[in-house]
């Protein structure tokens, strides 16, 4: 063969594997496009700020105070002030929601300080639970409101006889309500207040979604909504 003929042909094998190289690079291309649109297809990615999404977090706290299965579909929470008229006629009808359904709703509290002096009456309830009569004493206090509460105003002397049928060492109880664990769950719940934008008490929030308007029948029908789409 020619030296002539060999590199015509050297020539012709070096344009071929050009040639594949490009079709390779072509076919990397073309199905990281397809990928692409795949993906976008399917929707956006979690944001970073949807993920930590500080209203989520203030709605998942773990300190709540709770009532119902752990394994419930359709989590109510409720922002209570404990000289709240309102809240003492509304605790009742979910109370009665969560027997009826026990496996499918849960219940959490949390406490806003809104009536002058309730701070006193919201630290007797967290002091309450670490003798495990939390919801004995909330109860307690909500029927017994006009007892403690006289112009809206909270008053204090008067909170610890009201909940004497509860039970309570009260002597253990002074001593909680000052303890650090108190204090800080306390400061929690008025910040994830300020964080949900909390103006008023009772306020509710079924599997993260507010009420639309405020009501009892308004209430129900998100509740109804949220079990229907869990079950």
């Amino acid at each position: 063969m020619s030296k002539a003929k060999r590199k015509e042909e050297a020539i012709e094998r070096k344009e071929a594997q050009q040639k594949r190289i490009v079709a390779i690079a072509l076919g990397v291309v073309l199905l990281a496009g397809i990928i692409f649109a795949v993906v976008d297809l399917g929707g956006p990615a979690p944001s970073v700020e949807t993920t930590s999404d500080p209203r989520v977090a203030a709605l998942a706290s773990e300190q709540a105070a709770t009532m119902g299965s752990p394994d419930a579909r359709v989590h109510i929470v409720e922002f209570i002030d404990p000289a709240c008229g309102t809240c003492a006629l509304f605790y009742p009808m979910v109370k009665q929601w969560l027997n009826e359904a026990p496996d499918k709703l849960r219940l959490s509290v949390r406490h806003v300080p809104f009536h002058e002096g309730v701070d006193y009456a919201v630290r007797v309830l967290e002091a309450s639970r670490e003798q495990d009569k939390y919801w004995e004493t909330l109860e307690t206090l909500l029927m017994t409101q006009r007892q403690w509460v006289t112009n809206h105003v909270v008053q204090r002397d008067r909170v610890l006889p009201a909940i004497a049928a509860v039970g309570l060492d009260l002597e253990k109880l002074q001593a909680d309500m000052n303890s650090p664990a108190v204090l800080a769950r306390m400061e929690r719940d008025q910040q994830d207040a300020i964080t949900l934008k909390v103006s008023a008490t009772p306020e509710y929030f079924v599997n993260g979604r507010p009420l639309p308007s405020f009501g009892q029948q308004q209430l129900l029908d998100l509740v109804r909504e949220e079990l229907e789409k869990a079950y």
